[in-house]
């Protein structure tokens, strides 16, 4: 085991450090206020690099390791939250999901630009009656001809008004089950799609999300990911990419009610000293601490395990259950470190709060993830290796 980081991945972190500290936290008060970040944010995240920064160079991205994904989720979510959630959508769910199943046609197409950040993908699983149940979705895909002709709803999408592409499950054969789902590329400009933004979270305010319908959507049969009824198999491949970056993030979170916490310590005095000598104040402080250290471990571990072509469905899910549920345990305390200015917009650990509850709930609530720990352990549930698993790293050329 070894436990460094390269000199590649240190500056990578200090790279997306300083653009969190330049170019996020001056300005995030203002776009939680407005409901929207600033969209030249997409370019200045392709210049770093960031957009494909786990993709092939052979596929436009920088070529480097899935733990430097982790890096970037973890320092990016330090500044907030819909940043990490943007890039986890666009390359844990998305193009994550076409490296492992895609053709060669469809890589080409669709993930260079993505890498490049020419392009933005997002992902289409969750409907208003189907969350932790997938099986219960509506959405329809019916061949006619050279295209699949799309009729549902999605919601709760995450950079719905943003993304240009998308990766859309749907039944191709309800009687079949999960196994009559399959999963489709589709793009904005096809004709019968359109989306909506959700207003009034109580979250992640300067992240955009809402919903997508399609009504009558063509969809070329070429655009069909992986084959029929392979869709459960590729959204549940995409969640373990997608719990990876959103656990990353959790850490990050952690990390930065730490150093909020940390920093309100040596400012406040009660009784006739800093808050930081009283002991109830460093219990918090300590098991935010532990948390993080933790976290941090549940998260390289995986990303090393991606790096070695192992499926690590059972680790990504106990590293997203800790990660978010510490990191929501370390947001509450912040703001009880911080008393009555914790409750309000003076400090930033009330939008930590406020943003630490949904990745609780999303890809998986603790209780999905308490479930299959238990089924794990009592060996209800084993891992197979899928017909196609993410590239090794490194990367072939």
């Amino acid at each position: 085991m070894d436990f460094n980081f390269s000199e590649e991945q240190q500056l990578l972190r200090k790279t997306v450090r300083q653009f969190v500290d330049q170019e996020i936290i001056p300005y995030i008060a203002k776009w939680e206020e407005q409901g929207a970040f600033d969209p030249g944010i997409w370019k200045r995240l392709a210049d770093l690099g960031l957009m494909g920064v786990c993709v092939p160079e052979a596929y436009g991205g920088s070529g480097m390791d899935y733990n430097s994904l982790a890096i970037v989720c973890e320092e990016l979510e330090r500044g907030d939250t819909a940043f990490r959630t943007a890039v986890s959508v666009h390359t844990g769910l998305n193009s994550m999901t076409l490296m492992q199943w895609g053709t060669e046609e469809q890589k080409q197409k669709y993930l260079v630009p993505q890498a490049k950040g020419e392009k933005i993908g997002a992902f289409g699983l969750t409907e208003p009656g189907a969350g932790s149940d997938v099986a219960a979705m509506s959405t329809v895909a019916v061949l006619d001809g050279d295209d699949y002709v799309l009729n549902g709803q999605k919601t709760w999408i995450s950079l719905c008004d943003a993304a240009n592409h998308f990766v859309v499950f749907a039944y191709t054969d309800k009687s079949k089950k999960h196994h009559g789902i399959s999963a489709f590329i589709v793009e904005r400009k096809f004709e019968g799609f359109s989306s909506k933004a959700i207003k009034g979270k109580y979250g992640i305010k300067s992240g955009n999300t809402g919903e997508l319908f399609f009504e009558n959507m063509r969809v070329p049969k070429e655009n069909l990911l992986g084959q029929e009824g392979e869709g459960f198999k590729i959204a549940m491949a995409a969640l373990d990419n997608g719990r990876f970056t959103v656990a990353a993030g959790a850490a990050g979170l952690s990390l930065a009610c730490l150093e909020a916490s940390v920093k309100y310590c040596h400012e406040r005095v009660t009784f006739g000293t800093e808050i930081g000598k009283h002991q109830l104040v460093q219990q918090m402080i300590a098991k935010m601490e532990a948390g993080l250290q933790m976290s941090r471990l549940l998260v390289y571990q995986v990303g090393e395990l991606k790096n070695k072509g192992v499926r690590n469905t059972r680790e990504t899910s106990l590293a997203k259950w800790q990660a978010c549920d510490f990191a929501n345990k370390a947001a509450d305390d912040a703001v009880q470190i911080h008393g009555a200015y914790g409750y309000s917009d003076e400090y930033p650990v009330a939008r930590y709060l406020r943003n630490s509850k949904a990745p609780v709930i999303y890809e998986g609530t603790r209780e999905i993830h308490t479930i299959m720990q238990a089924e794990y352990v009592l060996g209800y549930r084993e891992d197979k290796t899928l017909s196609h698993m993410l590239p090794k790293w490194p990367f072939e050329e």
